[in-house]
This record gives structure tokens, sequence and C-alpha cells, in this order.
């Protein structure tokens, strides 16, 4: 069955009429909010403002019972955001509180404007900071089904709702699944990791390793150097898993003329500088990096690289930690001096035989919390893929334009 016709039958033959967001919903903004304040004052209460997720939890609350939100301004900029309970809005998120609950539901019109979410978008400024204009939000023309008949609007509306909030409810069921076998996951690792006296020798990745290296840059002015086709890594996109390829490719001559410098496959990465500092990654091909990868050439005869990627993983709030700087930045020294504990170090066998046995349980957990090929995660995404075809389905009604045609 199409959308037209899935709707169609939905509605039965009544009419829709579409209405500036501004005539059904008052919208608002919240109140200034930063995170001093709410470092300062800890609570209960969530702060939503720029984006989906909570900014932190305060004492205080200011909206209660009003659930719909749409962020105003920041990288967020256009989202729909969906808070039940006492909570605190910030300053750049919008409420948008139905006027009139006998004419409009409040979860149908959460669906329908995550379902007009690019509509949303193209109401945007994108110059300077990202921002959205009250008054432009408000001209958002939405469609109200049998507006003449508001029981059977509602009625309508419930079932559209009905519909969707089914699948929602599953993939927040399987989301509170996974986060549950993250913890066990931490858990297990720790467990893993957690040697008795005698057993484990600790060494430095210095001393596990044929090699430790960073790359480098070619010039961003010499178009010679990029769109080649040798892999180049970037620190963002080293994030904790196997990395098959890379966003931007170099050129030979972009390889000759730079520190960059080409890398073995199966190299334990740890991202230096910035925001991922302390992430870490396994290229499986063979690649060049730049200067803020430090990458680890492991001594196959001592370590196995995947126990080493696991172990430095379990490791990444410390080692965030070692960071200076405005950016919290390490250096290829403080890599070289991590230490890593080898199980049996002297019975190279025993040794390897054991790293082995913990990189079997923790790939499993691994595919279990993280990949998105198999797993929990594979199944979030398949769901949310689900529902947001029966959104487009529901929602998807014509324009006054097209009833005319």
């Amino acid at each position: 069955m199409s959308g037209v016709d899935f709707l169609n039958k939905l509605l039965d033959g009544t009419s829709v009429e579409w209405k500036p967001l501004g005539e059904v919903t008052s919208i608002k903004t919240g109140q200034s909010v930063n995170k001093q304040m709410i470092s300062a004052n800890p609570g209960e209460y969530p702060v939503i403002n720029s984006g989906r997720d909570p900014l932190g939890f305060i004492d205080d609350w200011n909206t209660d019972n009003d659930p719909i939100g749409i962020t105003s301004r920041g990288a967020g900029v256009g989202s729909v955001t969906w808070q039940p309970g006492k909570y605190f809005r910030g300053n750049l998120n919008y409420s948008v509180t139905i006027k009139n609950v006998q004419l409009v539901s409040t979860r149908y019109l959460y669906h329908l404007l995550l379902e007009m979410q690019p509509e949303i978008q193209s109401l945007c400024t994108y110059d300077g900071i990202p921002a959205l204009n009250a008054g432009n939000l408000k001209e958002l023309q939405v469609p109200i089904p049998c507006p003449d008949n508001p029981k059977k609007s509602l009625e309508i509306q419930a079932e559209i709702a009905r519909i969707l909030d089914a699948f929602t409810e599953l993939t927040a069921e399987l989301t509170a699944e996974l986060t549950t076998r993250k913890k066990q996951y931490k858990h297990y690792r720790d467990q893993l990791f957690s040697f008795e006296d005698g057993v484990v020798e600790w060494k430095t990745l210095d001393e596990i390793s044929q090699k430790i290296s960073s790359g480098g840059t070619p010039s961003t002015s010499v178009s010679e150097y990029y769109d080649g086709d040798i892999p180049w890594l970037r620190t963002q996109e080293v994030d904790f898993r196997d990395i098959w390829d890379t966003e931007i490719k170099i050129t030979e001559a972009g390889v000759k003329n730079s520190s960059a410098k080409w890398i073995p496959a199966n190299c334990v990465i740890v991202a230096m500088y910035g925001a991922t500092v302390g992430k870490i990654g396994i290229n499986k091909i063979p690649m060049t990096t730049n200067q803020a990868c430090a990458n680890i050439n492991l001594d196959e005869k001592v370590a196995d690289y995947s126990y080493v990627f696991h172990f430095l993983t379990s490791q990444y709030e410390y080692i965030k930690s070692l960071g200076t700087g405005s950016q919290t930045n390490i250096n290829a020294q403080i890599v070289k001096n991590l230490q890593v504990p080898i199980p049996f170090a002297n019975d190279p066998v025993k040794s390897l035989a054991e790293q082995a046995r913990i990189v079997a349980i923790l790939d499993k957990f691994d595919a279990l919390t993280n990949s998105l090929t198999e797993g929990l995660p594979r199944e979030i995404e398949l769901r949310q893929k689900q529902y947001e075809h029966y959104r487009d389905l529901l929602l998807t009604f014509p324009k006054p334009q097209e009833v005319m045609a």
C-alpha cells in the first residue's frame, strides 16, 4: 500500500486544513542557563537547551507537562525535543505549547514536527551562529485532519500517534537494554583486566612495539597533494573502532612533500589532539595519518594488537586526563610511556593465548553493544528506519496546491 493510499484509508475521505504553527501553538523561548549555573546548583531536573540531550541536571525547574521544544540556536538548531514532566527549559530552546488541546494532540504534533524537520531546517539561518527565528517558525504550515469535526480529528491524530509510539517504545526498550549491556561489558572488561599479583608484567607501549610514529599534513594550499588514492587518516575518524577507509585521500606527491608516512595494517592508533584525545582505533588497511595520530606498530611476538586496543580503550578517561594545554593534547612520549599488562610475560606462547582468550570474550561483547552490522545497535537502527517509514506514510498530507491540482 502506498503512503497516499494508507493515509486516505485512515482519513476516510475527510479533509485536511493547513494552519500556521503560530496559530495552533504558543512559541516562547526558555530562560538563560549555562554550565556554571548547573554545576553550582546540581539537582534532579534535566536542563534542555541546545540539542536533544540534557545539558545537565539542576535543582530548579521552569517547565511542567509542556514537553515539545525546538532548538533555536547553535549546532543543534531546528532539532525537535521531547521532555515530559518537570524540567528546566534553557534560552536556546523554544517551547511549542498547544493552545487548544481539543484541536491538536501533543504526541501527534511531536511526531508531525519530526516529520517536518527538513522544513524546519530550511527556516534556519547559518550565517555565523546557526539560528531559528521564532517569527519564521510561527509561519510553518501544519496539517490538521478533519478540522470541522474535532472529535474525529483527535481520533485520527490519536491513531497516528498510537502507531508511531509503538515503534518509539520498542526503540526505547532496545536502547535501555543496550545501556545495560554496555554496563555489563564495562564490568566484564574491568574484570578481565584485573590480574592477580605475579600473573602479569606491566610494560610500556614503547617496550612492546616495533615502532611508534605520528604522521603529517600535506600543505592544503597545494591541490596536487589531495584527491589521490592514498588513505589519509585524521583523528576525528578515530572512534574506538576498526578503520577500513578514510574520508580524505592524498597523492604520492603529498606523501613525499610532508611528514605523512605509510603505516602497516593493524596498528593501534591513539588520537593525541583536541576533542578526540585518548580515543583509540585500529587501521585495517595500510594508510597514512596526520600528525595528531600516534601509530603503534606492536611486536606481534609479545602483544596482540586487539588485546592492546581493548586495554587502551578501557583506559580512555585516564589517557584523556594526561592532556595539557587549552586543547588537552598529549604527545608521543606520553603514549610511549603508557603501560599495558602482559600476562605470563615469560612464556610468549601462553601469554598470546591468554591475550587471545580475553580478546574473544571482549569482541563478542563489543559486537553486541557497538556493532552497526549485528547486535543491538543494528536492531535499534532498523527499528528507527521502520519508524521513519511509517511516519512518512502517516504524516505525508497533500498540500493545498496538490489538492487543487
